[in-house]
């Protein structure tokens, strides 16, 4: 069997604990739990801030940490299962479970319970926060400042429409391997937006070609898969996406898109998915 490296916390000298007598390795190892305590944290191919960014953690979310060296940590996300290279700084001890959720699609902590005082972020929407403390319309995160509350949700609440979600990407600039607001990829795009209406999907555009079921009539909220790019249903028409052609997401439809792909050698779409 073939495992896919971008899920499987394996190399040559070390792995997962969990892959002993699976996977060959000099050493197993039980992960660390460590929680990203910056609002958004690059995961990285090699240990090299020069390096391809292939996936991104947000605030409170978990990075099981395998090895450690030269100001990088080496191991995988626990949301996705991605595997690579985080900055150590970037992360600190587990602390508290979560709480609740960014459900704005940006906002700001503040040092103190006042929009006066210093300003912390921008924090992206889905990312994860202890509630320690209240004072008035604010509420204190571990690790963190005072948030406006109205801008979060309680863990296991969760929108229902995931168009209206990516809706509020619209203009956020293109970002290979971006989840966060300022800067998103195609299918972290669609990540999020299904994040936060409870269902959670793969990072990877093949690795979300392989969920739901697929369509002949097109709606809502369908995906709609090309070699290495997806996107999201507008309505019956139009498509929703982060795509490097407008460097941004944008609206557009799904014909002129279409055309464009196979005029620049892409091809047709290869799967239409309802997740």
């Amino acid at each position: 069997m073939i495992r896919d490296p971008r899920v499987t916390p394996a190399r040559p000298d070390l792995a997962s604990r969990a892959l002993e007598g699976v996977v060959a390795a000099d050493a197993y190892v039980d992960p660390r739990p460590m929680k990203v305590v910056v609002p958004a944290a690059a995961l990285r191919r090699a240990a090299d801030p020069a390096a391809e960014q292939v996936d991104q953690l947000l605030f409170g979310e978990i990075f099981e940490m395998l090895d450690e060296a030269d100001g990088y940590a080496w191991g995988q996300a626990r949301r996705d299962g991605y595997v690579g290279f985080m900055e150590t700084v970037a992360l600190g001890e587990p602390g508290p479970a979560a709480t609740h959720r960014v459900s704005a699609i940006r906002t700001y902590a503040f040092a103190e319970p006042s929009i006066k005082s210093r300003a912390l972020g921008p924090y992206s929407i889905n990312s994860l926060v202890a509630v320690e403390a209240r004072e008035g319309r604010f509420a204190k995160a571990v690790n963190s400042g005072w948030f406006v509350e109205a801008h979060l949700t309680p863990v296991g609440v969760f929108e229902t429409d995931p168009v209206a979600v990516a809706e509020r990407f619209l203009g956020a600039p293109y970002l290979w391997g971006g989840r966060e607001s300022l800067g998103v990829d195609c299918s972290g795009l669609v990540q999020q937006a299904l994040l936060a209406c409870g269902k959670a999907i793969p990072r990877d555009t093949d690795q979300q070609e392989a969920i739901g079921a697929g369509v002949e009539t097109l709606a809502r909220g369908d995906l709609v898969f090309w070699n290495g790019h997806v996107a999201m249903m507008l309505d019956e028409t139009r498509i929703i996406h982060a795509n490097a052609f407008h460097m941004a997401t944008a609206i557009e439809p799904l014909a002129q898109a279409r055309a464009r792909y196979v005029a620049g050698g892409v091809g047709e779409p290869t799967a239409y998915r309802r997740p």
